[in-house]
């Protein structure tokens, strides 16, 4: 089987690539420069920043900003926005680096956004501010017609900007609006064909220049052999797939695991593969951790990492367990001990399932609700805790009345459940009456009317906030998704539990003394064997692609363009002939200007008209 480009790797390494606020996957490698020098790029921000100070002077509504035919962000000023690249020191096109507008737009955005915070008279100005740099951004996005130097130049090309005299890590547009949650940029038609085709591998990095994306070039190719290529393995549909497979592999482990308990406390084979999985796993977590430091951590990498702790621990005391002989009492109770740390991390192994599910829209939308409501959360644990605390040296104080402290394990079960909203009040007539019970009392009312009704609002507010966006919520977290992978792919993709082949096989042994030539090679070698039986299939997916973007380019469309219904009958219809079109033009609304507007504006032609007529002489 010929295996094509088997010896062509990106010879500069993965890219490093950290933001101020938070950081994907970031890996180590050279210093990747800006597109644009950097003082340049920041003397656009600072027009542009100018610019919009301008535009809004003032504290506006937001809907003034964001309604479709804006009387403030007009046309006008969406032109001036994009030639602030262009404009030299004279008022002349020196040079023109107006590819970097739009990243310039999410500076600014960030800009405006931190001003807020240190201003806080004018907040409401600032974030009205921000609001439009999306809002132009987007315009400018939707409105350039030239598809290659919009991906190219525009979304994919990585600027930075001096701060402190030093220039930033560089970023492009994809990685700055995901980081900055800008909800409208992620959701314009261009940044979204953009996603799309960095998720399918139709955009990759270029061998030669790692700050680059190019086109796929074997997109059109239609012979099967060609997409027969384990680099494939970098785009993240199939990264994604394979992840989805692997996780549902791993919980099928888990069941056969839990489901054959061993007397003897001997390990199997399925359990023995959980394990192996679960080390993959952890290795996985710590080489992330390893290559992006504190940013790396966030809600899923911690209910993750919980889940391999408990795995671990079940792991260890069944090594325990195995120690002693069969029959001992040691081993029958440290076997029992691995067991229910395993059978304890059930519900967990099912919820890891959504972190591969996110894909889908019900579940991708779901999470991030999920997700804000998790940090809606600690705004209710850091006031019930200093309330509890209060409470509970109140209540240990009144127990040490009679020089004795036996109550505590009674006081802070009933402070639970009382939090739990199922508060016990037996007990508490006898706890140094009649303080212990209206303490009790007081504190029951803390927490269930005012603290959990608290919660309960915070809750409803972010569901209402996530919901009412749920579309840019949802392409929002499948932009970061894809980011994930193609921010700072690795030289060679080897998921997790291959990453441990990776170690073994290949790290280890061969990595410390071997050309990198020959190692590359090596590497792409057993890539095609591990991942061979995906290959086989995504590259018949691939190839049956080819034919659609072949017939599509034919046809003069782009190359993801599908036929629909209302699409398959048009060449047999001329509207223009039959006059339709021209009476649909006749009777169509002017949506642009309000309507109260156009009857003001016709009324005022015809008091011109008439003001006319009164002029003229009479005949």
């Amino acid at each position: 089987m010929k295996w094509r480009s088997m010896f062509n790797r990106d010879n500069d390494g993965a890219t490093r690539m950290i933001d101020e606020a938070s950081a994907l996957l970031p890996s180590h490698s050279e210093h990747i420069p800006s597109a644009v020098p950097a003082k340049e790029v920041t003397k656009i921000a600072l027009r542009l920043k100018h610019q919009i100070e301008q535009v809004i002077p003032c504290e506006l509504e937001e809907d003034r900003i964001t309604a479709a035919h804006s009387n403030v962000i007009t046309p006008a000023v969406v032109e001036t926005a994009r030639t602030a690249g262009k404009y030299g020191r004279s008022g002349s096109s020196d040079n023109d680096y107006s590819a970097c507008v739009v990243f310039c737009l999410l500076i600014c955005k960030k800009w405006f956004k931190r001003q807020a915070l240190l201003e806080l008279w004018d907040a409401d100005m600032h974030e009205v501010r921000a609001v439009a740099c999306e809002v132009i951004a987007k315009a400018i996005i939707e409105s350039e017609d030239d598809a290659g130097f919009l991906l190219q130049d525009i979304l994919l090309k990585r600027y930075s900007i001096v701060i402190d005299g030093e220039e930033t890590a560089p970023n492009n547009v994809i990685e700055k609006a995901v980081d900055l949650h800008a909800l409208r940029v992620i959701g314009s038609s261009g940044y979204q064909k953009c996603i799309t085709y960095l998720w399918r591998g139709w955009l990759v990095q270029d061998e030669d220049d790692p700050t680059r994306f190019v086109d796929y070039k074997l997109k059109t190719s239609t012979s099967y052999w060609d997409h027969l290529d384990p680099d494939r393995m970098r785009a993240p549909l199939y990264q994604n797939a394979l992840q989805v497979f692997i996780s549902l592999l791993y919980l099928g482990f888990y069941t056969g695991a839990i489901n054959t308990i061993n007397p003897t406390g001997d390990l199997d084979v399925i359990e023995g593969l959980l394990y192996i999985f679960t080390l993959g796993f952890v290795c996985d977590e710590l080489a992330k951790f390893w290559k992006v430091g504190k940013y790396y951590f966030g809600f899923w990498n911690t209910f993750n990492n919980t889940l391999y702790a408990l795995l671990t621990v079940s792991f260890v005391t069944r090594m325990i367990a195995l120690g002693h002989h069969i029959g001992t009492e040691d081993r029958h109770k440290f076997n029992e001990l691995s067991y229910n740390f395993l059978a304890f991390s059930a519900p967990m192994f099912w919820c890891r399932l959504l972190l591969y599910f996110d894909t889908f829209r019900f579940f991708g939308t779901m999470l991030v609700v999920l997700k804000v409501m998790m940090k809606e959360s600690l705004i209710f644990f850091a006031l019930l805790f200093f309330v509890s605390i209060g409470f509970l040296q109140a209540f240990i104080g009144l127990d040490q009345e009679d020089g004795k402290l036996d109550a505590t394990n009674f006081v802070v079960q009933a402070m639970i459940n009382a939090v739990m909203g199922s508060p016990e009040f037996d007990g508490f007539d006898n706890f140094a009456p009649p303080f212990g019970l209206i303490l009790y009392y007081i504190f029951t009312f803390i927490v269930i009317v005012l603290l959990l009704n608290i919660l309960v609002a915070l809750y409803n507010s972010a569901y209402e906030d996530i919901t009412e966006h749920s579309i840019d919520e949802y392409m929002a977290l499948f932009a970061q998704k894809t980011c994930q992978f193609v921010r700072a792919p690795d030289e060679n993709v080897f998921i997790a539990p291959f990453n441990l082949i990776e170690l073994v096989f290949l790290v280890l042994p061969f990595e410390w003394w071997m050309d990198k030539d020959t190692y590359e090679r090596l590497n792409d070698y057993v890539m095609a064997t591990i991942y061979s039986p995906l290959l086989v299939i995504t590259a018949a997916l691939e190839t049956r692609m080819a034919y659609k973007v072949r017939f599509n380019r034919n046809r003069g469309e782009v190359d993801e363009d599908t036929i629909e219904e209302w699409e398959q009958l048009d060449g047999e219809f001329d509207f223009e002939g039959d006059g339709w079109a021209k009476k649909c033009e006749e009777t169509k609304p002017n949506v642009e200007v309000d309507g109260t507007l156009v009857e003001v504006k016709a009324l005022r032609k015809e008091i011109e008209e008439l003001k006319e007529m009164l002029r003229s002489p009479k005949n």
